[in-house]
């Protein structure tokens, strides 16, 4: 069954009016008008797919649907890496993950790394920030960062609980991620409140935890989240009927990096098919309930008539596969981790546009710095999504040249034995691994196969070879995973110093905790080998 979600239908029907029919000019360049304000509002792990057909026919979700009626819609847009604090380093500098070396959830930029708000702060806009940001280094849990350390190690070892799934509260219950809500409660008051009387535009910046998996408490010390939560009214905007069961590869036949990743997210196991539909329907619950964060945000702008002064921008970090590909989480190219939502509405953006071209977040930067008239530095790796957001066709040249026709996303942490390259073009998906050769490369075709279950790569050598080719004129991927490995290696003996004679106490009970103690002197021996 499907409800409208707390904005209402009535809501919407007034949003609708407020934000008028056509779409309004982008301001000149010149400087004449007044600059658009800006609101981000970047959630965590929501699958890209929801936001366009078919994926949109599984889960209820109002707001986002008001911002396509509105807006524009990007139909392939890609996180640079798919873990959080990567991801978000890649968004919030503009820069491809190996040039930052963002290259765990430990190890994102530095604290004083200079920004696109800070640059729009310096540049006249008041700048605001609610929620999750978490794209500098230091944090995470030690479990997380040692797993990524160590992934390079011979052995193999459970590091979540089983995913699973907790119905919580009762039918009318609509605040079920506390946390998330009081952040866009402080948004929405702020608002109301500050920006209102601002006199300069705005850039105010919303993070939310949601649609990401809960603590799992029950998995014992150091748990990870595995656990999809919702209440019955979210649940209720789910289309059961819509969910599509995933099909899997038996063990024997994954990819060496898929079964590693299966394993340490404790997904090899038997799961029945209503198990699997239970964990996607709560999933899509979760992101029912995130979407009704962001028409908290759209009805404020609305009440305090800021709304057509205002560009909004709907994201992402990373997706979440939900099962598929016998694993939850993201940590992969697959579409459920790497796609992203990336929708704009606002002043001078074409409405109920649907955007084609490869797009990633880095392109966040560059937009931000368009939006605000601030000169964008050649540096980037990012491309400015204003030329395909514009109402009028014609596409002004960037001094850079074109937007190439590729994007580039990589993964260097945890639940994966490898550093992972993945370059999307055209109809195709180009997976490559670590140094080149010691990991056979995946080639998918979206088109034909969507579900990504075919690895062509052996049927297409050519494509392969022109496809790496290109892979290696934008990053020398072979050096870089050789870089990770060696970082590796010097921080976890820099850890291991620092723990002296508490050291086999405390990596046993980290969050693989329950294989270590089964065989301690194995897994320690595994490590001394390594090192």
């Amino acid at each position: 069954m499907r409800g409208s979600g707390p904005l209402g239908r009535a809501g919407l029907a007034l949003l609708l009016m407020a934000a008028g029919a056509g779409a309004r000019p982008w301001p000149a360049a010149s400087g004449d008008q007044p600059r658009s304000n800006v609101v981000l509002v970047a959630c965590d792990s929501l699958d890209g797919r929801l936001t366009f057909f078919p994926g949109n026919e599984t889960v209820d979700l109002p707001s986002i649907n008001f911002m396509k009626r509105h807006g524009t819609v990007f139909l392939n847009a890609y996180t640079n890496s798919p873990i959080c604090c990567p991801s978000r380093a890649a968004m919030w500098s503009g820069l491809f993950t190996h040039l930052t070396e963002s290259w765990n959830n430990f190890k994102g930029l530095d604290p004083d790394y200079v920004t696109w708000m800070d640059l729009m702060e310096k540049h006249g806009y008041w700048a605001q920030k609610f929620g999750k940001l978490d794209f500098t280094s230091g944090h995470h849990s030690v479990s997380n960062r040692v797993e990524a350390w160590t992934r390079d190690v011979d052995f193999l070892l459970r590091q979540e609980g089983r995913p699973m799934v907790k119905l919580t509260g009762h039918r009318k219950r609509v605040r079920v991620m506390e946390a998330d809500w009081q952040n866009t409660d402080k948004a929405v008051n702020w608002i109301k409140e500050e920006a209102v009387n601002l006199t300069q535009p705005f850039i105010l910046y919303l993070g939310l935890n949601l649609p990401h998996p809960y603590p799992s408490p029950y998995a014992g010390e150091n748990f990870g989240s595995s656990t999809f939560l919702t209440s019955p009214y979210w649940l209720e905007k789910v289309n059961y009927e819509a969910i599509k069961i995933p099909k899997w590869s038996s063990l024997s036949e994954m990819h060496p990096v898929d079964y590693y990743s299966s394993y340490t997210k404790n997904c090899t196991g038997q799961f029945t098919k209503e198990e699997v539909r239970n964990i996607r329907a709560f999933y899509y619950a979760m992101c029912a309930e995130t979407d009704a964060m962001l028409g908290e945000i759209i009805s404020a702008l609305r009440d305090t008539g800021l709304l057509g002064k205002t560009i909004i921008i709907f994201t992402a970090d990373h997706g979440e596969l939900a099962m598929e590909h016998r694993q939850f989480y993201k940590m992969s190219m697959y579409e459920g981790s790497s796609h992203v939502p990336l929708l704009v509405m606002g002043p001078g953006v074409r409405e109920q546009q649907q955007i084609p071209n490869v797009v990633s977040l880095v392109d966040i930067y560059p937009t931000m710095l368009d939006i605000a008239r601030i000169p964008v530095p050649q540096n980037l790796s990012g491309y400015s999504l204003i030329p395909l957001l514009r109402e009028k066709a014609e596409r002004e040249a960037s001094p850079r040249g074109p937007r190439p026709s590729w994007v580039l996303s990589e993964f260097h942490g945890c639940n994966v034995n490898s550093s992972v390259y993945m370059l999307r073009t055209g109809k195709w998906k180009y997976i490559a691994y670590s140094d080149g050769s010691s990991v056979p490369p995946q080639l998918f075709d979206l088109t034909a196969d969507p579900d990504e279950l075919t690895n062509v790569a052996i049927t297409f050598p050519v494509i392969v070879r022109s496809l790496d080719k290109i892979l290696r004129s934008i990053v020398n991927y072979p050096k870089v995973s050789s870089s990770v490995q060696k970082y590796n290696k010097q921080q976890f003996i820099n850890w291991k110093q620092s723990l002296g004679h508490n050291y086999s106490s405390v990596i046993a009970n980290l969050r693989w905790h329950q294989d270590w103690l089964k065989d301690q002197k194995k897994y320690e021996n595994a490590i001394d080998k390594w090192l």
